[in-house]
């Protein structure tokens, strides 16, 4: 049986693949965003994960793994000095791909951005259980609320102090 045995071909040898995806990786690692195809940013995402991944750990052999297959020292000090803090809490889904509208214009390729997801980012959760009743209003909306008729409550009063002045000049 053939189970688990999907990859990424690209159309091209095993070693044009591996320095696609290289040089690749080392652009999202310094820039944080970058646009490609969607087929290579599909292709892209499993091996930048595993970096970073193998980033976590931190010690020398991981870095020295991670060199290798990388092969770009400066991409290789980023992801283990700086992109790694980013994603210690997280495990897993460190990278986001949106697919763009617009083909590209020479071969109307599908063209996508891949990008790393923010620490603070939880990503998207259906929320689960009951809706929330409206028979009790929230705190944020009780502020508003409250916020709302303080305000009218000033602009009656400005009203009302306006025609008592106008009412003086023409006494005068």
């Amino acid at each position: 049986m053939r189970h688990r045995k999907h990859r990424h071909i690209l159309g091209v040898k095993k070693e044009h693949r591996s320095a696609l995806l290289a040089n690749l990786a080392s652009s999202l690692i310094k820039k944080g965003r970058i646009r490609t195809t969607t087929a290579k940013a599909k292709a892209l995402r499993p091996f930048v994960e595993r970096m970073i991944t193998l980033a976590k750990k931190g010690d020398l052999h991981r870095r020295r793994i991670a060199l290798s297959r990388l092969r770009d020292k400066e991409a290789v000090k980023t992801l283990f000095d700086e992109r790694v803090s980013e994603f210690k809490e997280r495990n897993g889904g460190y990278t986001r791909i949106y697919k763009l509208a617009t083909p590209r214009l020479g071969d109307a390729a599908d063209m996508a951005i891949i990008e790393f997801v923010s620490a603070s980012d939880t990503g998207y959760k259906k929320s689960r259980g009951r809706a929330k009743s409206k028979a009790a209003p929230s705190q944020s909306e009780a502020n508003a609320a409250a916020a709302a008729a303080a305000g009218e409550a000033a602009a009656a009063e400005q009203a009302e102090a306006a025609p008592a002045e106008g009412e003086e000049q023409k006494a005068e």
